[in-house]
């Protein structure tokens, strides 16, 4: 057996390592260094167990699993804890600006029925800046918990974002792996998609930290397994609720639409696919409306001053979101660049949209690749933007892998018809059943 993922672990946990080591060194936010210092102590012992693990004869996708949920607690659920319980004591420093917006968000939605502030009240506040909520309605639900309860370690809204991305990649996971009448993704392409989503480092430290896009990506996942299975609604539920969250999902249910416009049952005639296009444009209007009608039919005007000026750069303080990406660059440094950047945003939002037009993605595999694209172009683009919006490319790629697989897997699932579970795990030498060799390399 190739112990070529052992040498991708033993790379990732290495490299991760160093990333978390420099962070903790020359990071000037502190929570980052926080984390840096905490998550240092559990990548470097994960690339030694993975060389230890390099020494074992036979399949050592067990112990490749344990590293990996040892790392995941070590590097994202300890720092996160460690940070939730220090802020609770009264500890500053132990959370990024966003997890304070969230939580005043849910305050002021209990209060209100709205979570935002107009612009001339956020121009009085001594932090103006902490008075913008640029996120969707929705997402002022996890600050919920703090407004209801007060300031405990478990109410702070990094944890029910770390709980709402693990529960939907727990269900992607139950529904690629296995699928009646045929096989699923294995479990190689699975561990694979775990590491992308709670250990690779950007993940984990967003995860730690701020914590707000990793529900966002989690529920596109979702929606993208929904879709792989041909449940248009379930998808359209599960992208409609990111879409509630945060603009940065929408781009995503676009792509998704016109999966499921294009293969949803794949043998049905034109009326039935445009009865799952429906039901998937249903799924994701029910979330989306739940959650903005109340709040624009109460403030329409705070929802325009911090989701849509505030967006576009026309607040009454400037995005903190400043990473040297070329939107930022062309914005800060070109002449007129304040309004080329969002052109050019604008030229390759038409662009991709023209290609799905004309080459609409095949499978859920294929869509997840089109949604990392798409989103990788928006934040290199974006005027205001961020190194850290790079967890969305790096999530969706790593569950490309299964869902990949999973497509490989029912081809051949009847290579397995009649043979006991047992049987299968044992054929599949704890890795899966490797039918895809698009995914072979990566194991």
């Amino acid at each position: 057996m190739s112990n070529r993922p052992l040498f991708i672990d033993l790379a990732f946990y290495a490299v991760a390592a160093l990333f978390a080591g420099a962070t903790a060194l020359w990071t000037t936010l502190e929570p980052h260094s926080q984390w840096g210092a905490i998550a240092f102590g559990g990548y470097l012992p994960a690339a030694i167990c993975a060389a230890v693990l390099l020494t074992q004869p036979g399949a050592v996708w067990r112990g490749r699993a344990l590293v990996a949920a040892g790392t995941a607690v070590a590097v994202t659920a300890m720092p996160l804890a460690f940070m939730a319980v220090d802020r609770a004591n009264g500890v500053t420093g132990r959370a990024q600006e966003e997890v304070l917006v969230v939580e005043s968000s849910g305050a002021r939605l209990l209060d209100t029925g709205s979570p935002y502030l107009h612009a001339d009240a956020i121009a009085a506040l001594p932090e103006p800046l902490l008075g913008y909520n640029p996120y969707q309605p929705g997402m002022a639900v996890f600050g919920l918990p703090a407004a209801a309860f007060g300031e405990h370690w478990w109410t702070d809204a990094r944890i029910w974002f770390l709980l709402a991305a693990a529960a939907c990649a727990a269900a992607a996971v139950n529904l690629l792996r296995r699928r009646p009448g045929g096989l699923g993704a294995g479990k190689g392409p699975l561990l694979r998609a775990f590491q992308a989503t709670f250990v690779f480092p950007v993940c984990a430290l967003t995860f730690a930290t701020g914590g707000d896009d990793m529900p966002v990506v989690a529920l596109i996942v979702l929606a993208l397994a929904y879709a792989h299975r041909d449940r248009p609604l379930a998808a359209g539920l599960a992208v409609g609720a990111a879409a509630a969250l945060k603009l940065f999902a929408w781009p995503a249910a676009v792509v998704i639409g016109f999966l499921t416009l294009h293969n949803y049952g794949s043998q049905a005639s034109p009326r039935l696919r445009r009865g799952g296009l429906r039901r998937y444009l249903g799924g994701f209007a029910l979330p989306v409306a739940v959650t903005m009608i109340p709040v624009l039919a109460v403030d329409a005007r705070g929802f325009f001053d911090n989701v849509i000026a505030f967006g576009l750069g026309h607040g009454v303080v400037t995005s903190p979101a400043q990473s040297p990406l070329p939107g930022f660059l062309i914005a800060r440094h070109v002449p007129g660049g304040e309004l080329i950047a969002p052109a050019l945003l604008g030229v390759a939002a038409l662009v991709i949209a023209r290609l799905l037009w004309t080459r609409p993605p095949a499978s859920a595999a294929a869509a997840a690749l089109w949604c990392a694209a798409g989103l990788s172009t928006a934040f290199l683009l974006m005027p205001s933007t961020r190194f850290g919006y790079l967890l969305y490319p790096v999530v969706l790629l790593g569950w490309w892998l299964p869902l990949r697989d999973a497509i490989a897997g029912s081809a051949h699932g009847t290579l397995f018809a009649g043979v006991p579970q047992e049987a299968v795990d044992e054929l599949e030498h704890e890795t899966g059943p490797g039918p895809s060799l698009a995914v072979e390399w990566w194991r």
